[in-house]
């Protein structure tokens, strides 16, 4: 009888009592506090890198449609050179530029230039632009787009679950000046 009493009392007056230790507490919530602060961190600089993608990709395709020479190498090199400034992130940049024009009475695309920089493979060519049909917009006949994909890995600084991301982009512009933008490269 005396045990029952005491198995029962004991654990209503261990719950009652208010007088707890801040170093227990503190143990117990510091690790998820610390979890927290770094899967905001990395959380926020995800969204970061990939605004910065994003604004660099729609950056080149504005500063191409404003041309009215011939692009040549150097040029597609300096715009290379300004998205890894932009993104500042040096790891596995890639880039391809294409300019792209739509025939109606085929109802196709055809490249008429295209430029590669960093791990893409191939250029975008006759034969593979049809697998962008679908992601391009509506355009009217003999009429030009700019293509700007842009891809990168963002690598999480903590392991909070996030994993590496690959960061891909797909953005067209329409030439401003000239409807056909001459390209050497």
């Amino acid at each position: 009888m005396m045990f029952k009493r005491f198995s029962t009392h004991r654990p209503k007056r261990f719950r009652s009592r208010e007088d707890g230790s801040i170093a227990v507490e503190a143990i117990l919530i510091t690790p998820m506090l610390l979890w927290g602060i770094a899967a905001g961190y990395t959380y926020f600089e995800a969204y970061r890198q990939s605004a910065s993608n994003i604004k660099a990709a729609h950056t080149i395709g504005d500063l191409i449609s404003r041309e009215t020479r011939e692009i040549n190498s150097a040029y597609i090199d300096s715009m290379e050179e300004m998205f890894r400034l932009m993104v500042n992130n040096q790891d596995d940049l890639n880039i391809r530029i294409s300019l792209v024009l739509y025939d109606e009475a085929e109802d196709s695309h055809s490249v008429s230039w295209s430029a590669i920089r960093g791990g893409y493979t191939e250029k975008l060519t006759p034969d593979n632009i049809g697998q962008y049909k679908d992601a391009l917009p509506p355009m009217s006949d003999q009429n030009t787009l700019i293509l700007v994909e842009t891809s990168n890995t963002f690598v999480p600084l903590f392991n909070v679950g996030l994993g590496d991301i690959e960061l891909e982009n797909f953005i067209f512009t329409r030439p401003r000046f000239a409807n056909n933008i001459k390209g050497n490269v």
